[in-house]
C-alpha cells in the first residue's frame, strides 16, 4: 500500500476523532516519502499541527466550508469538468466499473469520483498506475490547489503533494481555463448545501478479474471528453 497517498486520503476526508489521534503517524509517513521535497514536508506538518490543535467541531466546521459548499473547491473531480451534464453519469458509471474490474466494491456513500475514495483505491495500485492517473487529474488538482491557496488555507498543501507525486500539471491549458472560473460561484450554497453524508473509506472484495491501467479509471477529466 502506498502510505502516503492513504494518508492524503485521510487528510481530505470529514474530520474525526481519530483523525487527531494519528496525526503523528501520518507525520512519520510523509517525513519518510522521498517524493515529497521539503517546502511540501513543511506545509503538510503546518496541516497536521492544525488537525492536532483545533478543536474538533470547529475542523469539521471548516471543511464544510471548504469543500461541501463551494463548487470551486469540490472534492467530486468531474464536478470541475463535467458539472452538472450527461457526461458526468456516465463519467461516473464507468469510474465505478473500473474500481470493481480491480476487485474492488467502494464501501462508502460518496461518489465514485470522491477524491478521497479515489485516492484510497490508488493507494492500492502499482505505483505507476497511480502516478498516471494523478497526472491525468493534475490539472483539477492545481486549480483545487490554487484555490485553497488563495485564501491561505493549509489544505492546500495536500493538493500540492498530489500534484508532485503526479510529476507535475500535464494540462497547463485547462488548468488555466479552470482558474479564470470564479473561485466562488453565486449558487455554491443553493447547489451544494444537501452535502453528501461523510463516511470512513474503505475496500472490499468483488469478484470482479483483473484491473486494466489505472489511467483508464479517470479517462474523461477532459471537459468535453
Amino acid at each position: 500500500m502506498d502510505m502516503t497517498l492513504k494518508s492524503l486520503s485521510v487528510l481530505l476526508s470529514y474530520p474525526l476523532p481519530e483523525l487527531k489521534e494519528s496525526t503523528g503517524e501520518i507525520r512519520r509517513v510523509f517525513e519518510s516519502d522521498r517524493r515529497l521535497d521539503s517546502k511540501t514536508k513543511r506545509s503538510l506538518a503546518g496541516l497536521l499541527e492544525e488537525m492536532e490543535q483545533g478543536d474538533i467541531w470547529q475542523l469539521q466546521e471548516q471543511f464544510v466550508e471548504i469543500f461541501d459548499r463551494s463548487r470551486s473547491c469540490c472534492l467530486n473531480l468531474f464536478e470541475h469538468v463535467h458539472g452538472d451534464s450527461r457526461a458526468r453519469g456516465s463519467a461516473m458509471l464507468d469510474l465505478l466499473e473500473t474500481y470493481r474490474r480491480a476487485g474492488f466494491e467502494p464501501n462508502t456513500v460518496d461518489l465514485p469520483d470522491h477524491l478521497p475514495t479515489v485516492l484510497e483505491f490508488l493507494s492500492l495500485r502499482p505505483p505507476e498506475e497511480s502516478v498516471r492517473t494523478l497526472a491525468d487529474a493534475s490539472h483539477i488538482l492545481q486549480a483545487i490547489g490554487v484555490r485553497l491557496t488563495r485564501r491561505n488555507l493549509t489544505y492546500a498543501s495536500v493538493f500540492d503533494a498530489l500534484v508532485r507525486i503526479a510529476g507535475g500539471v500535464r494540462d497547463g491549458e485547462t488548468l488555466e481555463a479552470l482558474l479564470k472560473m470564479p473561485d466562488r460561484a453565486e449558487d455554491d450554497l443553493e447547489a451544494l448545501d444537501a452535502a453528501w453524508e461523510e463516511s470512513e473509506v474503505t475496500f472490499g472484495a468483488s469478484p470482479g478479474g483483473d484491473c486494466p491501467q489505472a489511467r483508464d479509471m479517470l479517462s474523461r477529466m477532459q471537459p468535453g471528453s
